[in-house]
């Protein structure tokens, strides 16, 4: 039964970017490479708007950068997975980014947790509707100073689209977050 599961699955048609040019803005990997640095200072290129879907989400210059970006007029919105919610008295939770959260809620940053997946594993960023943040990089100290992790900053309208889309698609689902 599986293996014709998966036969079915392999004919399904996927959608594909196949054809299209995309450009690469910038490449990091930890340990070495500065993708903190490169998240904010993204995040404070914005002009327009900043789509956020994170798992782990507890670095706090990211945090700040986009409450900055919140300040200047940029529209940014957050989804967060399940493990960022809890009370921020619980070190366990510190570390799980409900104290990032709770910074989020408190500057007036729509946020939003996502519940339906057991867990919301993605770690993306649409910026202006033309820029797309993705990788294995977490939001967190962990990513950038323990953990051997990747990030890339695509430059490409579509792809931006189809991440936005599926974006929207997880913020449709998920619930309002309760600052406590």
């Amino acid at each position: 039964m599986r293996a014709a599961l998966l036969a079915v699955a392999l004919l399904a048609p996927l959608p594909t970017l196949a054809g299209q040019t995309v450009s690469l803005e910038a490449l990091c990997f930890t340990p070495g490479g500065d993708c903190t640095g490169v998240i904010v200072d993204q995040i404070g290129a914005a002009q327009r708007q900043v789509l956020v879907q994170a798992y782990n989400f507890t670095d706090a210059a990211i945090v700040k950068a986009l409450i900055d970006a919140k300040r200047r007029g940029v529209d940014v919105q957050v989804v967060i997975d399940r493990v960022n919610v809890c009370a921020e008295d619980k070190p366990v939770c510190r570390a799980s980014g409900a104290v990032a959260a709770g910074l989020i809620a408190r500057a007036g940053i729509p946020l939003s947790v996502d519940r339906k997946e057991k867990i919301a594993h993605n770690k993306v960023m649409v910026i202006d509707g033309h820029r797309v943040i993705t990788g294995s990089f977490n939001f967190s100290q962990s990513a950038q100073k323990a953990n051997a992790e990747n990030l890339l900053v695509i430059e490409d309208e579509a792809t931006a689209r189809r991440y936005a889309e599926n974006w929207r698609l997880h913020q449709g689902h998920s619930q309002e977050y309760q600052d406590r």
